[in-house]
């Protein structure tokens, strides 16, 4: 099995267990038995395990020997953690890509244009979805491979459906949010770092 393959298998397990603790199928101290997992999508147990561990990097379970593995019991404020290292990150990337955005934001639009239709039809998930993937392209803009990857190592898709779909997180519009980051790169803000930082702060859960 190639590379690629098994990272998108990996994906698939780690989004399946994810969904699992977001249902509330897994509670809160609640064992997750990695083979039971591998029987029941019929893949082998080293593609599960390995979802394990980075969920367990993520702080979404945790492991003890001789107790295995078990979701963690997560409140508001462990949601809220990453948002200021978000923050950081991007308003950083924002300033890296500003030049590069002013001339082009053309790779952001159809995001935007996507949350339109998500918030239209109320759908959480295309949400998550489309909001995770246009701030993945804002980073990606910056030309920075190590901003972009420390970026993709915190899980931001995993923590934006928590805060969506466990806490009820809701903006205002997704859409008039992103479009408006949109416009400020269009015409040049000298404080669009300030202005991505706060956006981004301004999704955080509260504890």
């Amino acid at each position: 099995m190639s590379p690629p393959v098994v990272r998108s298998l990996r994906k698939q397990i780690r989004e399946h267990i994810v969904e699992g603790i977001v249902s509330g199928r897994w509670q809160p101290g609640e064992r997750i038995v990695e083979r039971r997992i591998a029987v029941e999508l019929a893949v082998s147990q080293t593609p599960v395990r390995e979802a394990l561990r980075e969920l367990e990097a993520l702080r979404l379970i945790e492991s003890a020997p001789n107790k295995g593995v078990r979701v963690r019991a997560l409140t508001a404020a462990d949601l809220e953690e990453i948002y200021p290292v978000r923050a950081g990150l991007e308003q950083v990337a924002a300033e890296l890509a500003a030049g590069r955005l002013a001339e082009d934001v053309s790779a952001l639009e159809p995001e935007v244009a996507a949350l339109y239709e998500a918030d239209r039809l109320a759908d959480a998930e295309a949400q998550v979805g489309h909001t995770v993937a246009f701030h993945r392209l804002l980073v990606a803009a910056s030309g920075n491979s190590v901003l972009l990857h420390t970026w993709e190592s915190l899980g931001i898709e995993i923590w934006t459906g928590l805060a969506i779909r466990w806490l009820g997180t809701r903006q205002r519009s997704y859409a008039e949010e992103h479009q408006e980051l949109v416009d400020a790169f269009r015409r040049r803000d000298p404080e669009i770092g300030r202005i991505v930082r706060e956006h981004v702060l301004g999704c955080a859960p509260r504890a």
